[in-house]
Parts: C-alpha cells; sequence; structure tokens
C-alpha cells in the first residue's frame, strides 16, 4: 500500500469519511473522523488531537498529541459500501509534540517488544482464537439470554450461521483472513478463527475484529459481547493465543529429534511463559468478570502448567503433523477477549524472552486432567495457580521486573491506576446474589 493508491482507491470507492483509530489501554477504539477532504494532509502532516481525557493517556498540561496513520492498515469499512457516507479506516501510532512515540500507547508497548524480539533475530507469530455470545436485544435493551441453543460444532440448532457468514465477509473487507467460523460449547456462543500472522498486525486485526463483530451483531438486533463470563455455570469466552518465532520463513520452535518436536529455543520460551503467567495475568485478564472464568471445570486452564494433549493445562503444544514443520507453536489458554492485544503480546513475548536468554527449563508436562488431582497431589508436584482476583493479579503483575518493563512505567502506572479503580468499585458495590443470600437472614 502507498499513499497513491489509498487516493485512488478513496476515489473509486467515493469515500467521504476518513475514521484515524488508535486503541486506549483499556483497548477500547477510539477515532478521529476527518472528511475525505483532509486525508491527503493527514497522511502528509498527522493529525493533531487531545489526548488527555483518553484513558491511559496524557494529563491535562501536556495533552497536545498527534496521529501518524499507518498506511498498511488501509481498509474501507465494509458496512459503509453503498451508504452515503462510504468511510475508511487508518490505524494510527500516537506520538508526542517532540516527534517520539507515546510511551503510553499500546501499540507503541508492542513495537518497543518486537524491536527487541527483532534484535535477537526473532520474528513474533501469533494466532489468537476469540470467542463470544450473542445475546438478544428487546426493544434496544440487552436481554443477556443466548441467541440460541446450538452446541459445538452445531448447525441443526444454530440461528446464526448467516450471521457469522456477514460477519465474516465484513472481516474479510477488513483484510483479515479468516480461515474458520462455528458455533462454540455454550448456547449463544460463537468462534471466527482468522490467520496466524505477525504480532503487531495480528494485535491490529483483533481490535478490528471486535469492532466488526460487534457492528454486525447491532445490525441484526443482536449484541454481540466479549465478556468472558455473562452467564454463571455454563462455559465462559477465551482468547487462546499460538505462538511461535520465526527467522527467514524458518519455524524456529521445530526440531525433529526434541520432545514434542520442539526445539530448546521452544522449550525456554514456554519456560519463561509459566514462569512469568501469574504475572501477565493482569494483562491477559484485565476485568473483575475475568475471574468467574477462571476457575475449575469449565475449560479454561487454572493451574501453571503445560502438557501436549491435555487442555486443562495452561500452555499446551498442538500435536505435531509431519511435513507441517511450520506449524509447531505453543498455545496459552488463559487469555480472555476483554483484553488489549497490544498489550497482551507484548508481556508475552517478554516473559518468552526471558526464558530464551536465561535458558528456563520448563517443569515437567502434565498429560492427567488437572482438575481431578488433590491439593495434596497439586502441593507433591508443585503446581502454582493462577491470581483468582483482579486484586492479587495487579500485585503479582507489579512485583514482577520482566512484565514492569515490557509494559514501561507509563503504560504500567497508568493500567494500574485505571484497574485498581475498577477493583475498588467492584469491591464496594453490592451483588443481587448478595441480596439474595443475606437480606433475610441477617
Amino acid at each position: 500500500m502507498d499513499k497513491k493508491r489509498i487516493l485512488d482507491i478513496v476515489e473509486k470507492e467515493r469515500v467521504k469519511f476518513v475514521d484515524m483509530q488508535f486503541s486506549d489501554l483499556l483497548g477500547m477504539v477510539k477515532a478521529l473522523t476527518i472528511p475525505v477532504s483532509k486525508l491527503g494532509e493527514a497522511l502528509e502532516n498527522n493529525v493533531w488531537f487531545d489526548g488527555s481525557s483518553i484513558d491511559g493517556f496524557t494529563r491535562i498540561f501536556e495533552s497536545d498529541m498527534y496521529l501518524k496513520p499507518d498506511i498498511n492498515t488501509f481498509a474501507v469499512i465494509p458496512w459503509t459500501k453503498g451508504t452515503e457516507n462510504v468511510t475508511c479506516r487508518l490505524i494510527c501510532d500516537v506520538y508526542m509534540p517532540d516527534g517520539s512515540m507515546y510511551a503510553g500507547s499500546p501499540r507503541t508497548v508492542l513495537k518497543r517488544q518486537l524491536a527487541e524480539a527483532s534484535k535477537l533475530g526473532y520474528e513474533f507469530n501469533v494466532g489468537p482464537e476469540l470467542e463470544f455470545f450473542l445475546f438478544k436485544r428487546e426493544n434496544g435493551i440487552i436481554n443477556p439470554l443466548p441467541h440460541d441453543r446450538g452446541g459445538y460444532f452445531d448447525q441443526s440448532t444454530d440461528m446464526a450461521t448467516e450471521i457469522r457468514q456477514e460477519m465474516t465477509t465484513a472481516l474479510q473487507g477488513l483484510g483479515i483472513d479468516v480461515e474458520a467460523l462455528h458455533h462454540e460449547v455454550a448456547d449463544g456462543q460463537h468462534e471466527i478463527d482468522f490467520r496466524y500472522g505477525d504480532a503487531l498486525t495480528v494485535a491490529d486485526n483483533v481490535i478490528s475484529f471486535k469492532y466488526a463483530i460487534k457492528t454486525i451483531a447491532h445490525k441484526h438486533g443482536l449484541h454481540a459481547t466479549f465478556m468472558p463470563k455473562p452467564i454463571a455455570g455454563i462455559n465462559g469466552s477465551g482468547m487462546h493465543v499460538h505462538q511461535s518465532f520465526f527467522r527467514n520463513g524458518k519455524n524456529l520452535f521445530y526440531n525433529e529429534k526434541g520432545k514434542y518436536h520442539l526445539s530448546d529455543l521452544a522449550r525456554h520460551f514456554v519456560g519463561g511463559q509459566l514462569k512469568h503467567a501469574r504475572a501477565m495475568t493482569a494483562v491477559l485478564n484485565p476485568i473483575v468478570n475475568s475471574y468467574k472464568r477462571l476457575v475449575p471445570g469449565y475449560e479454561a486452564p487454572v493451574y501453571v502448567s503445560w502438557a501436549n494433549t491435555n487442555r486443562s493445562a495452561l500452555i499446551r503444544i498442538p500435536r505435531h503433523t509431519p511435513g507441517r514443520e511450520n506449524s509447531t507453536r505453543c498455545e496459552l489458554r488463559s487469555g480472555d477477549p476483554t483484553a488489549n492485544p497490544y498489550l497482551v503480546f507484548a508481556v508475552m513475548l517478554a516473559a518468552g524472552l526471558d526464558g530464551i536468554k536465561n535458558e528456563i527449563e520448563p517443569p515437567a508436562t502434565m498429560e492427567e486432567n488437572i482438575f481431578e488431582l488433590t491439593e495434596a497431589d497439586l502441593q507433591l508436584k508443585e503446581v502454582t495457580t493462577l491470581p483468582v482476583s483482579l486484586r492479587e493479579a495487579l500485585n503479582v503483575m507489579n512485583d514482577n521486573p520482566i512484565i514492569c518493563a515490557a509494559l514501561g512505567q507509563t503504560a504500567l502506572e497508568s493500567y494500574t491506576y485505571a484497574k485498581m479503580i475498577e477493583w475498588k468499585d467492584y469491591s464496594i458495590s453490592v451483588s443481587q446474589w448478595e441480596l439474595e443470600r443475606y437480606l433475610e437472614i441477617y
């Protein structure tokens, strides 16, 4: 993509507006919209904005910032085609007036970590799998009732087949290469998988994915939610992330003679992620509700362990297929789709690199169902658990120098501050469960 081609497409598609998109620290899509007549100037000279009111961004007295568009992210927003206000988008980096990238921008955090990997000759590829629910709307109000009663890969009771197909078409229009779409385990739960790639492009795609899914759902009178545990008693929604290192088109995680066909580098990468798993949790599972999903019995991992076939493990090594050596990877299974993908990939990479630099050996694999082990068994095997609350996760994160350094002081302080406010608000709220449990008997 280049500037001339962008302007040619804009003219051909009769675009009228341009969304200059970026992500705040919490992973919400933000945009400054400009008339298409200002696009040429924006591509040459960027666009200034006030960052003081954006979560995790600057204070009032240092609010001037500018957006620098990444021309490789240009796309005409599919659902605006055929309307009077055709709109295109460009994902932007956030800069300070002195020309430096803003340290508190999630895209900056990831770019900084990718540069560290690049110095060592590694290209970090990821493939996330995002699950979501479709809920009904009644008179514009969200009703937390699943849209259908389908099950895993079900079609006979799946009412969302055409909706997922329309979502897929929209994603393809945004340049996202969709590989598969299907109904998930729980009623009203779905998954659309897209192709792995370099971490920055994929993080951009995750942000676009959530934006598109919500938009198409709303068009059909539904509400799409990536909330990890919207309904008690059934499976929650996760964001499993497949990971590998490449160099010159070769997968560095593969070794024909290694256990599970993993190289020493891959094994140390896993060792680093297991070592820092508890500290990463505040980023991978960023909201109070995340910890309602991280409980035994609903497929979400709770214990810090790794395995080949065991899906109760935190990190799984998918089975090797002869002839597909470049598919060798490890899958981190604890994250959920409310997480900011830029921050997620940054801390995952930092943990893995620490494992490689220090040749951290992972513990023995655990192929048995960990949920069936007793507390005594877990202690004997020295198996630790992920944090059980957002507050605990934040404390563990702030005590970990590797994860703190990956986020950087600006992002770390802003993120911790925002999440502690969330935790305090939750702590003083009175839930319906508490009223039903205590009001009558005490």
